[in-house]
């Protein structure tokens, strides 16, 4: 690390993930969770940052980024102070990656700025992420459809298995309550630690119809097949879940009975993003994903929800420097 790079300061754009449900909660095998995951084009983490006489961020999830800078100063052995721009955010414990993103998105431009060669998933490894799932670091590098192998011995985050495009014309239907959080941090550790016993014959389940189901359909562009399969996985791990959901496979009910009128006009793959409370569901084309959303508007905004339609996102974070 050196002060003498020529680049002034960088920004970083780091797009939202979507996580479908894991493979295996049992981990009889010696690996556990093992992750599905997409990485979308919006919502964006977009940050910027330059040297500074003293450390701050300004803008939504600051305090969290100066935590986060903190952290990585910290591992990365910097010297200096950096001011943050957090120009926007991904909204934050709504099951869309904010916390990896906003991470990562810092790491790398510390790497950009001070002439670091640490890849995402190193840093992500440094900032604490990728203790369950390496689906945020996996869309941050490199975006698309994504299946990591789970957590083994090592510790380290899980290797990634599968990382392919995702179909230009597929659109996804974002349900979002800003009303309700999902969990995360010592919450989130409680939870899992509290859910009972994941079957065998479940995990069997869940990884043929990840293998003969979910991946040919979306190889093939097959949307039935794959959403057949999706909201299989998601029936499942939904109802693991909803021991620690008061008894529910949705963190906010009202999502749960959107995305239920969703798939009555068309939608399929219909389910939860890790803890939510923000759902999700897929449709074939963008025509089809404009005539729900219209159909779905005033019911949504009634039930104090909000919608949207999003492409899933074939390429990582951007990076820029302005020297």
């Amino acid at each position: 690390m050196h002060d003498t790079n020529p680049v002034r300061g960088c920004s970083v754009s780091a797009p939202a993930r979507l996580h479908l449900g894991f493979l295996d909660l049992n981990g009889g095998l010696g690996r556990r969770y093992g992750s599905i995951g997409l990485a979308l084009e919006q919502p964006s983490t977009d940050i910027f940052i330059e040297r500074a006489s003293t450390s701050s961020a300004s803008g939504p999830e600051q305090d969290r980024a100066l935590t986060v800078l903190a952290r990585c100063v910290e591992a990365l052995k910097l010297k200096g102070h950096y001011r943050i721009e957090i120009k926007q955010a991904i909204p934050a414990h709504a099951g869309l990656g904010s916390g990896t993103q906003l991470a990562l998105a810092i790491g790398l431009a510390l790497m950009r700025l001070e002439g670091g060669e640490l890849t995402p998933r190193q840093i992500g490894d440094l900032a604490g992420r990728g203790a369950r799932s390496a689906i945020g670091m996996a869309a941050f590098d490199g975006g698309g459809f994504i299946v990591d192998g789970g957590r083994g011995k090592l510790d380290q985050p899980p290797p990634v298995l599968i990382q392919m495009p995702f179909p230009d014309a597929w659109r996804v239907l974002l349900v979002l309550d800003t009303r309700a959080q999902g969990a995360h941090g010592d919450r989130e550790t409680r939870a899992f630690a509290a859910l009972p016993p994941f079957p065998e014959a479940l995990a069997d389940r869940l990884c043929r119809l990840v293998l003969m189901q979910l991946v040919p359909g979306l190889k093939e562009v097959d949307i039935d097949t794959f959403g057949a399969a999706l909201t299989e996985i998601q029936r499942i791990v939904g109802g693991h879940f909803a021991a620690a959901q008061d008894g529910s496979p949705w963190t906010s009910p009202a999502v749960g009975a959107l995305l239920k009128r969703a798939a009555e006009l068309g939608a399929t793959g219909i389910g939860q993003t890790s803890w939510g409370p923000t759902g999700f569901g897929f449709v074939p084309s963008p025509d089809v994903a404009d005539r729900l959303y219209h159909s779905l508007v005033g019911d949504a905004k009634a039930m104090g929800l909000e919608i949207a339609v999003v492409r899933g996102r074939n390429a990582g974070a951007t990076i820029a420097a302005d020297r």
